[in-house]
């Protein structure tokens, strides 16, 4: 991505790392978090048949948003992958190659044994679905549900962790898996901020776009001198949690050249989301964006001595003061 602290790319790569349902960190059994990484899983291209059940009854926290309590399973699961939708959201749909939000619980059909859920982390996790990057019955399960929908799953160990299993989390290579997942929200390359537009009454500054059709927002530079400190204004105030230092961001960007407003950088223009720590990124972005909210449109105006500094980059002239709009989309 074009803002590492290292070095530019006009093309951002999402390490495989962060694409596990069990985010960065830790459960509160000070256990790693499992998740539904793709190891093990077969090729998101293979044809998959999907049954109604059978499925555990869920026993508490039926609500959306709510921590559910699933019993376990009724005699023997399905060969098959078991699929219901146990609450009808009505927003969008989720497509393949969405980077899709959601809260999840996952246990064990003969046990009942909960072995990873994102609600005692306090945030849902944001994963790509439906290209090979979660396990299989993730993958062919949630593609084509709503925005607001809890679906329950029964997962085989084939389109699971496979004949491996998960022995650190007590997951056995003939353990079919029980999920329950509220679809919290869902992003892709037309995505934006849909926050409250904030004046932009400063003539010094540089207007950005409040367009919020997925399209890149216009950036208009003021024939002025560029300021000399750090400038990060809403454009689009959301009414997201307040991004923290430690935070991984999922970002719509773009990135002009305050001299002459050339474009050097954009997220539009790659036709994919950004998702990296922000921690990684230059100091202008980490500075900038902690404590602003996530749904927002933030326009940043970044100096030289929190961009790139004295050093050439590919498009940006040494000592290069840079303007940014970026739409903070999720964070985890």
């Amino acid at each position: 991505m074009g803002i590492s602290v290292r070095r530019r790319s006009l093309l951002f790569a999402v390490p495989a790392g962060l694409l596990t349902l069990a985010g960065c960190g830790d459960d509160k059994s000070g256990k790693p978090a499992t998740g539904v990484s793709a190891s093990g899983s077969a090729s998101p291209s293979t044809s998959v048949k999907i049954v109604d059940g059978p499925l555990p009854e869920i026993t508490a926290g039926t609500k959306f948003g709510e921590k559910p309590t699933v019993a376990k399973g009724p005699g023997q699961p399905s060969k098959d992958l078991a699929v219901k939708t146990v609450i009808q959201g009505n927003g969008a749909t989720v497509a393949e190659g969405d980077y899709l939000q959601a809260n999840y619980l996952g246990q064990i059909w003969d046990t009942a044994k909960v072995f990873d859920n994102s609600w005692d982390r306090g945030t849902p996790a944001i994963f790509p679905i439906g290209v090979g990057r979660v396990i299989q019955g993730w993958d062919k399960a949630l593609v084509g549900k709503k925005v607001g929908d809890r679906v329950e799953l029964a997962i085989p160990p084939s389109l699971g962790y496979g004949e491996q299993g998960q022995p650190n989390a007590g997951i056995k290579a003939t353990d079919t898996l029980v999920f329950v997942v509220d679809v919290v929200d869902t992003f892709n390359g037309k995505s934006s901020s849909k926050g409250k537009a904030v004046p932009q009454n400063d003539a010094a500054l540089p207007k950005v776009g409040t367009n919020t059709d997925g399209a890149a927002p216009s950036i208009e530079v003021p024939k002025t001198a560029a300021p000399t400190k750090l400038v990060a204004d809403y454009v689009l105030e959301g009414d997201g949690r307040p991004v923290k230092a430690t935070d991984t961001l999922l970002l719509q960007y773009k990135g002009v050249l305050w001299d002459g407003g050339k474009e050097f950088d954009s997220s539009y223009k790659n036709g994919q989301l950004a998702q990296f720590p922000l921690q990684q990124l230059i100091k202008g972005w980490q500075e900038g964006l902690v404590g602003k909210k996530v749904g927002s449109r933030v326009m940043l105006v970044v100096p030289p001595d929190l961009g790139y500094g004295d050093q050439e980059q590919q498009g940006i002239p040494a000592k290069s003061t840079l303007v940014f709009s970026l739409d903070i989309l999720a964070a985890m």
